[in-house]
């Protein structure tokens, strides 16, 4: 695969340079700079270490290993990287937000140069979740909920309302949110009883509506509890009960 970013003296590149950077950064409670490591992987690539196989092959098969009881795929930042890891077998060249988007679907997180004296840096699936679906758009870690206390009485009435009219909607919860960065926000889960287009717009609709009623001082995000990946729906479902239910 060909190589992406601004090429340096020496076959190096930008994106590289600017991923072994934020690299470096990381460190405890440096959320700031965890947060810039990320956008470094969406934007760059690295080289994914093959156990077996060669790159582009039915045979290929990256390596993983277990940290904390959780699972990783090694990576490595650079061609100088990869030469200091020793690594001698088959590797390849893929893109940040491409590696992201195949890993977190199977709960496996990425170890950026294990090899490295201090250990390197691990990026658990959650993380690469927001990679491959956008770091803008969903909310940085570590997430803290529980159950919203607002009195908003106006709000939640139009909202039961345009979910009994709106058929598709089975139940409905609720999970006040602080992100690692960021402002907090009230998340609504919604489950449906299908996952039509028609649907969907019923319920864009109905949060639209209900939304235009809310107290200020704080945004409102609509939760699919069908996504099995999202921390929001997935402590909504095992801490909260519907507010609610068809």
């Amino acid at each position: 695969m060909r190589e992406g970013g601004a090429a340096l003296p020496g076959g190096r590149t930008a994106a590289a340079d600017r991923l072994e950077l934020e690299l470096r950064e990381v460190g405890p409670g440096r959320l700031d700079a965890y947060e810039r490591l990320l956008h470094a992987v969406a934007d760059g690539e690295v080289r994914m270490l093959l156990w077996h196989g060669e790159p582009g092959t039915p045979s290929a098969q990256y390596g993983n290993m277990e940290v904390g009881g959780f699972g990783y795929v090694p990576a490595v930042t650079s061609a100088e990287e990869l030469a200091a890891s020793g690594w001698t077998r088959a590797h390849e060249v893929v893109a940040g937000r491409a590696i992201a988007g195949s890993l977190f679907r199977s709960r496996f997180g990425l170890w950026l140069n294990p090899h490295a004296a201090e250990g390197g840096v691990g990026i658990p699936w959650l993380d690469l979740r927001r990679i491959a679906g956008g770091l803008d758009r969903l909310p940085a870690g570590p997430l803290a909920m529980h159950e919203p206390t607002l009195q908003a009485p106006e709000f939640y009435e139009r909202l039961t309302e345009a979910a009994f009219r709106a058929g598709s909607v089975r139940t409905l919860r609720q999970a006040w949110v602080r992100p690692g960065l960021g402002e907090e926000y009230l998340a609504i889960g919604v489950d449906l009883y299908e996952q039509s287009a028609a649907a969907h717009e019923a319920v864009r609709g109905m949060m639209a509506e209900a939304v235009r009623t809310a107290p200020g001082g704080f945004s409102v995000a609509t939760v699919s509890m069908a996504d099995e990946y999202d921390p929001v729906a997935m402590w909504m479902a095992r801490c909260t009960e519907a507010f609610f239910q068809r």
